[in-house]
């Protein structure tokens, strides 16, 4: 069976992490070799400087902090490629549409931050997880942070993640919904995907 790359992208809260792990279960039990990332990275060189600069210990600006995002992506490009070309399913907790969407979000250019990505390998599945900008606050009230403090930051970052689910045809579901629905509905469109393969 060929690799399949699935990303799973949404704001801060969204469920993605708790999605992730569960469905890499779910597709191990399908019967899929599997494997699971989460960007940023924090475990690179890269990763431990955009954690500075989350906490604020960094002050670079919005074109910089995506080009770290970027490259942290970068660093970890040949083990992407390893594990997709062996036949392994991949799921990244957050791809490259996060640095389109908080990046356009802060008003870079979308076509540029996209074209810059262009060397990473595309997504077979993009699912996004939506969610308001206030659901992420009620569910993580403390410790956020430089962006997730931005609740209007955090509007545009949801309103670009919806025209890029509109262009690409990406399924949307509703993370405002108890977990149990969320996982259910992350289930049925993958498992309907790998059905395809």
């Amino acid at each position: 069976m060929p690799g399949y790359l699935i990303a799973i992208e949404g704001l801060d809260q969204s469920g993605k992490e708790t999605q992730a792990q569960g469905l890499r279960e779910y597709v191990r039990q399908l019967g899929h070799r599997v494997r699971l990332m989460s960007f940023p990275d924090y475990g690179t060189s890269i990763g431990e400087e955009l954690a500075r600069a989350l906490q604020g210990e960094r002050d670079y600006g919005p074109d910089v902090m995506q080009l770290l995002f970027i490259a942290n992506r970068y660093e970890r490009k040949p083990a992407i490629e390893h594990w997709i070309d062996g036949g392994l399913i991949l799921i990244c907790d957050r791809y490259r549409a996060s640095s389109i969407a908080y990046g356009e979000a802060h008003g870079l250019d979308a076509a540029w931050l996209h074209d810059i990505q262009r060397f990473l390998r595309e997504p077979d599945l993009t699912i996004l997880l939506d969610i308001s900008p206030q659901t992420a606050l009620v569910r993580k009230a403390v410790g956020r942070d430089r962006y997730e403090r931005d609740l209007g930051l955090l509007e545009r970052v949801r309103q670009s993640y919806r025209r890029q689910a509109a262009e690409g045809g990406w399924p949307v579901v509703d993370g405002e919904q108890p977990k149990a629905g969320v996982t259910e509905a992350v289930r049925k469109v993958v498992e309907e995907r790998l059905a395809r393969l």
